[in-house]
């Protein structure tokens, strides 16, 4: 794998990777402690044969303590594609799932954007997302958040509630968000400092609460797995049907989507999904038509990897033929341009 040269791009990287690596030990070590110990295993995937990058997810699936999870890190570069705007991508971006309800999952996502013009900015995304809702647990998270970014927390807190309300439902993702778009001081190294800083804030806080919940509430009642399972349904519509960061990723290649899809849970309610499609504008009443035909007709329904293909090919359809459904996905106050970075920079004329 060839990574990126520009020397922020690299330092980038090494915080991620280092994020990535804390992480993966602590769930890790959450599970062991529960007399559950297990590996989170290396995937890795490449960007043209490696040529412009890839990356390396841990992942682990159907234990006692996970349902999913996964802990990506990627760089894609076009360093020998000099027409391109875009330089570099540098992302963490994880989702984990317990199996326990009690358990919350949690999304958190860190990357560093260079581009051709040497500019560059952050994206840093954490959030909360119970099954069953616990108020301490939320007001935890937020705690820590705040604690880790105070002068920016309120403006990331409230871009992150507003990038997660699902309207047509009448209802948020998750309880705890942080969401900064675009973010840029002009001070690289403070930046940094901050994205680090949400980082360790998010992975510590929240495998403490994970460990926490699950000595708690060892045994789940069926209702409260059935809550589960109808929260796990609202996850993946919100992600396949709002969410521009994983739309994006499929929109731009076709070579990573089992990674990219690696948020889902593992079985979903596709009668439950398929209920909410009145109440869905045009066209995206077509495309969750299409993500429900995609799914196993059984109760629960799967979401294994040859799924996340057919899911991944269902959205990448949809929106090569209805791009300006782009307008309907969710966002704070900043649209990230990222399917638009992957393309050529125009000739002068």
């Amino acid at each position: 794998m060839i990574y990126a040269r520009s020397g922020r791009s690299a330092r980038a990287r090494q915080l991620v990777e280092s994020l990535q690596g804390r992480f993966v030990d602590r769930l890790q070590g959450v599970s062991r402690d529960l007399g559950h110990p297990v590996a989170f295993n290396p995937v890795r995937w490449l960007r043209d044969e490696g040529r412009h990058g890839g990356g390396v997810r841990f992942v682990a699936a159907d234990t006692p303590v996970f349902n999913r999870g996964s802990v990506n890190v990627s760089q894609v570069h076009y360093d020998d594609l000099p027409d391109k705007r875009l330089s570099s991508a540098t992302a963490l971006s994880s989702i984990i799932h317990p199996q326990n309800p009690h358990g919350s999952s949690v999304h958190m996502h860190i990357s560093w954007t260079e581009m051709r013009s040497g500019e560059g900015y952050w994206r840093v995304m954490a959030d909360l997302n119970p099954s069953l809702v616990e108020s301490a647990d939320g007001d935890r998270f937020a705690k820590a958040l705040r604690a880790a970014a105070p002068d920016v927390y309120p403006h990331a807190a409230a871009q992150g509630d507003r990038y997660f309300t699902i309207a047509v439902l009448g209802r948020t993702r998750g309880v705890t968000h942080f969401y900064l778009e675009r973010y840029t001081t002009g001070d690289y190294d403070a930046d940094e400092a901050l994205a680090n800083a949400v980082g360790l804030a998010s992975i510590d806080t929240y495998t403490d609460l994970l460990k926490d919940a699950l000595i708690a509430h060892p045994e789940p009642t069926p209702a409260e797995r059935e809550r589960q399972l109808e929260y796990h349904t609202v996850y993946l519509f919100q992600v396949l049907t709002l969410d521009r960061g994983t739309t994006s990723g499929l929109l731009v290649h076709d070579q990573n989507d089992v990674g990219i899809l690696g948020s889902l849970p593992a079985q979903v309610d596709r009668q439950r999904l398929a209920s909410w499609k009145p109440s869905m504008p045009a066209p995206q009443d077509e495309l969750l038509a299409a993500l429900v035909d995609a799914l196993a007709d059984e109760r629960p329904s799967p979401v294994d990897e040859a799924t996340k293909r057919r899911l991944a090919q269902v959205v990448r359809a949809h929106y090569r033929r209805h791009p300006a459904a782009l307008d309907l996905q969710a966002a704070g106050g900043v649209v990230p341009p990222t399917v638009a970075n992957h393309a050529e920079v125009p000739a002068e004329r």
